[in-house]
């Protein structure tokens, strides 16, 4: 049956391909973006209106336009270092944002929402793999502002009735395998793409020898010294959010629900590179520097309550598998060529619209 759903922040990388699930799955969308960091290109066929979380204004005038069943809230500050230099920029996005749109809904008579949250809120884990009753000790103003979304999410419930799904997030990675839109970070943070820049720099003519990738840190206590992260693709991440999304308008949620999502296979920052290198059948160097303070050694994830409670099953789980899809983004949209926005898009004169 066909739902509304509104993705809050759809036009950022994960944003944007949920938007193209829901869209595959026969939902109507609309995005609720205010393009800082994302691309009005990147979402499809969805309705694009263009606004910021943190005016009541503008989230007024897009719950106004018509009933949604659902909302998706994709839309925060993710940059964890940028967070320890610039901690009241996430504080005021990523929480007060959040409380912004949470009372727009309760405004609209909207009371079900998945959210986008995150291993950060985890910290640095005390065991592997790292299962929902872990402490919560978010090392990173980024983690932090996620974990009082969640407080918030469950405070609600109980005062409110909200229901919702908060789904911690692994690294996410990867492209859509059909290759309709990518990962298309200013800058790019991400180990994947990064990897796959330097491929593209080597098909194009550079001396792999003049590469300008980086390792932080080779001391780390692992199998190669590199650290250890569990990725998990991008599409399977949107499948979550469609089980979630459908546990909550069957009303099998009552309160806040939380469910990791990852593989349960640690890979290596060398173990990338090496898959990247297969993938793309091109010389890929690097070079060595000190690690990065805070950077815990190994993150893997337990998902294992996410397949018994929502049904979820990874389909793409293995790094070659991951990395080919983003190689075949990205070796195919060389330079990441702007494209006009979608021809759906809303341009009302939102105050802090950018």
């Amino acid at each position: 049956m066909t739902k509304s759903i509104l993705v809050v922040g759809g036009a950022g990388y994960i944003g944007s391909h949920m938007c193209h699930a829901l869209l595959d799955a026969g939902h109507s969308v609309t995005v609720f973006d205010n393009l800082s960091r994302g691309h009005g290109d990147a979402i499809g066929d969805a309705e694009l209106v263009i606004g910021d979380i943190r005016s009541e204004e503008d989230l007024r005038r897009c719950f106004a336009r018509r009933r949604h069943d659902l909302v998706m809230h994709f839309a925060a500050l993710a940059y964890v270092g940028e967070s320890v230099a610039q901690p009241a920029m996430y504080y005021d996005n990523n929480v007060t944002g959040s409380l912004c749109l949470l009372d727009a809904m309760r405004k609209s008579e909207v009371s079900r929402i998945v959210f986008s949250s995150t291993c950060a809120t985890y910290g640095n884990p005390l065991e592997l793999p790292v299962r929902e009753d872990h402490p919560q000790q978010p090392v990173s103003p980024y983690g932090r502002t996620k974990l009082m979304v969640e407080q918030a999410l469950a405070d609600y419930a109980s005062a409110y009735g909200l229901e919702s799904v908060s789904l911690r997030y692994f690294n996410a990675a990867g492209c859509d395998p059909m290759g309709r839109i990518g990962e298309r970070h200013d800058p790019e943070t991400h180990l994947i793409p990064l990897v796959l820049e330097q491929a593209l720099r080597v098909r194009d003519g550079a001396d792999p020898e003049d590469t300008a990738l980086v390792v932080l840190g080779s001391d780390f206590p692992t199998h190669d010294g590199t650290c250890v992260r569990d990725y998990i693709h991008v599409t399977d991440l949107c499948s979550a959010h469609l089980l979630a999304a459908e546990r909550l308008m069957a009303g099998r949620v009552t309160g806040a629900e939380t469910y990791n999502l990852g593989n349960g296979l640690g890979y290596s920052v060398l173990e990338v590179i090496s898959a990247a290198a297969r993938v793309t059948g091109l010389d890929i160097r690097y070079r060595m520097a000190p690690r990065r303070e805070g950077d815990p050694a190994c993150l893997v994830g337990c998902a294992d309550k996410a397949r018994k409670v929502l049904g979820w099953i990874p389909r793409i789980d293995r790094i070659d598998a991951i990395v080919a899809t983003a190689w075949e983004w990205m070796a195919s949209n060389r330079g990441h060529i702007q494209r006009p926005p979608s021809p759906n898009t809303i341009a009302a004169p939102f105050p802090h619209a950018s």
